[in-house]
């Protein structure tokens, strides 16, 4: 029986094309703990000396090894054979995401690196493979992951354990890896821009050639009707277009991307000459506008409160990659049902089948970047470079609605009254809206910001009683005063006033029965369901009451490891009623 592909989804269905094939499955793999395998060329062996399932890493179970050592130097290689259909073609090989530093060979010959554990790379292996379905051709890729602390990493541990609330460290290739055919000359990026005041969308697509006479054309269409087409010529490689929706049947011409309607164009964009069509993807939009007004923050003109979980996209079996794709759907749907409108998805770029389906299902997603811990030159290099692609690679995804650079002071521990780390902050916060101008910033959550354009506090106060009422009997006070009870809220010589306040981390409640031993949740643990529901209640509520917070970020979704304190468990089921959660977060906000 053959055996079935992990993940064998689309990795990309916003960049979708028919003609892909893909890697994941059984490759060789071997542990070089010495380091010795590129001097010795093991990137020309044929054979590795044991199996591994990719796109999981060893250290999970779902990879087959479920082993938990340390090593800085891992490889793997498999075979390649290309289709036939392929030929005529230029050959992508595609790796949606590998930690942390990533080598990669085809028989032999080097094909170039990448560095950053969170965010895609490709290589064009046009010229190093035959199309005749039948040639094996060697791939072979070294990852080298050290337990460094600045690269961005996030919640991985930066020692070989798990300890607090950093889990198992993962190395190596953890997203789907394929092979895509594409045109001679093709198309490279599609950027889509809705602007809702004007009814219109730019297209800007990038090529990487673009000969005489070549033309881009983009088909807009919504539920398979045809709406609004054009084509466009080239200045260089790069084409723009903005094409107006029209009118339809809705009063506003147009049909908005809302968390209760997610209403999604369809969008097919050609590369043409002489009416000949040489490559084509088929991608998406959404409608959606945000605006901050004063201290509120705006979705197509209407305010919104965020009702946000904490998700950490952590599975049992796969670590930060999620056994299937129905894993992914089902933490969506579970996020609705429990009564929120979105997630903070933290300290990790989540897969892009995650951010599809909250863009189809309908949920508000927060991006956020891996933390760094060790601050120097290079972090800020680090931080800067995947900050910038996961924006590229995420940028035209309607339900992702802000970024976070920066949480808790993180790799920046003395930010109150540092003038270098506020700069990071600063540089951060302004190359964030140079490249993407429709979200809003979070610049250093939960504290001690610098340059934001919402003003945060994490608060683990358990029960309403015990909420200094100094500390939050305005929103002047919120921004300026201390209510984590060790830390101001924002940093020296900066004034936050008069920005939206949200309380982005609160809660944490876990159960006495999955406490001790090294488990842990805030505030000490509840003994049974009805304890639960009237804390969660009770704290919840009293935030919801504040008339200036604008919305409220509960931690957290499910289960990590060691830490307990989630509204399922790490198997996904539900702990406590989702039905009475959901009658909590939905009722109305002003409620004593």
């Amino acid at each position: 029986m053959t055996k079935q592909i992990p993940r064998s989804e689309h990795p990309r269905p916003d960049k979708y094309r028919e003609s892909w094939l893909c890697l994941n499955g059984e490759w060789d793999f071997a542990f070089d703990e010495s380091g010795i395998g590129e001097a010795e060329k093991w990137q020309g062996r044929t054979t590795l000396d044991t199996k591994i399932t990719v796109p999981f890493v060893y250290q999970c179970e779902l990879s087959g090894l479920n082993d938990k050592r340390h090593s800085d130097y891992i490889w793997y290689h498999r075979t390649v054979t290309v289709p036939a259909e392929f030929e005529g073609k230029r050959v992508l090989l595609h790796f949606g995401a590998a930690d942390y530093i990533t080598k990669v060979w085809l028989d032999g010959q080097y094909l170039g690196s990448h560095e950053g554990g969170y965010t895609p790379f490709e290589f064009d292996i046009t010229n190093h493979v035959k199309c005749d379905g039948k040639k094996k051709h060697h791939l072979s890729v070294m990852c080298e992951d050290r337990l460094d602390t600045e690269q961005p990493r996030g919640k991985q541990s930066f020692r070989p354990e798990n300890f607090a609330c950093w889990y198992a460290p993962m190395s190596g290739i953890w997203q789907s890896v394929w092979l895509e055919a594409v045109g001679i000359n093709y198309i490279k990026e599609v950027r889509i821009t809705p602007d809702v005041d004007h009814a219109s969308v730019k297209f800007e697509i990038n090529a990487n050639n673009v000969p005489e006479g070549m033309k881009a054309k983009v088909e807009v269409s919504y539920k398979g009707a045809p709406v609004v087409d054009g084509t466009v010529s080239f200045s260089h490689r790069r084409a723009e277009v903005t094409l107006s929706l029209g009118h339809d049947e809705t009063i506003e011409g147009f049909h908005y991307w809302f968390p209760a309607t997610p209403n999604l164009y369809d969008v097919n964009v050609s590369l043409v000459k002489d009416d000949v069509v040489e490559d084509s993807l088929v991608t998406y939009f959404g409608m959606r506008k945000l605006e901050i007004i004063g201290d509120r923050i705006f979705l197509n003109y209407r305010e919104i409160y965020q009702r946000l979980i904490l998700d950490q996209g952590y599975w049992k079996d796969g670590l930060l990659t999620a056994p299937t794709d129905d894993a992914l759907k089902l933490d969506i749907e579970l996020t609705r049902k429990l009564g929120f409108n979105g997630a903070r998805k933290h300290q990790k770029f989540e897969d892009p089948r995650y951010l599809y389906w909250a863009d189809k299902l309908g949920l508000l997603v927060w991006g956020e970047l891996p933390s760094a811990y060790w601050f120097n030159d290079a972090e800020k290099r680090n931080m800067l470079r995947d900050l910038s692609e996961a924006i590229a690679r995420d940028y035209n995804h309607p339900a992702l609605i802000a970024w976070v650079p920066l949480n808790e002071s993180w790799g920046v521990y003395a930010i109150k009254e540092n003038k270098e780390m506020q700069q990071l902050n600063d540089m951060l916060y302004h190359v964030v809206h140079s490249l993407d101008g429709t979200r809003f910033v979070s610049g250093n959550d939960g504290w001690e910001q610098a340059e934001t354009d919402i003003v945060t506090a994490h608060d683990y106060t358990a029960y309403n009683k015990d909420l200094r009422h100094e500390d939050y009997e305005d929103a002047e006070i919120f921004g300026l005063g201390c209510p984590n009870k060790s830390r101001t809220v924002t940093a020296d010589n900066y004034d936050n006033t008069d920005k939206p306040c949200l309380l982005t981390e609160y809660g944490g409640i876990a159960f006495s029965k999955d406490s001790g031993n090294g488990n842990w949740g805030y505030n000490g643990a509840v003994n049974d369901e009805e304890v639960f529901l009237a804390r969660y209640d009770d704290i919840t509520t009293a935030f919801k009451s504040l008339p200036y917070i604008r919305g409220y970020c509960y931690t957290q979704l499910t289960d990590v490891f060691q830490e307990v304190n989630g509204l399922l468990d790490m198997d996904r089921n539900p702990k406590v009623s989702v039905d009475k959660i959901r009658a909590i977060n939905v009722r109305a906000r002003h409620c004593k």
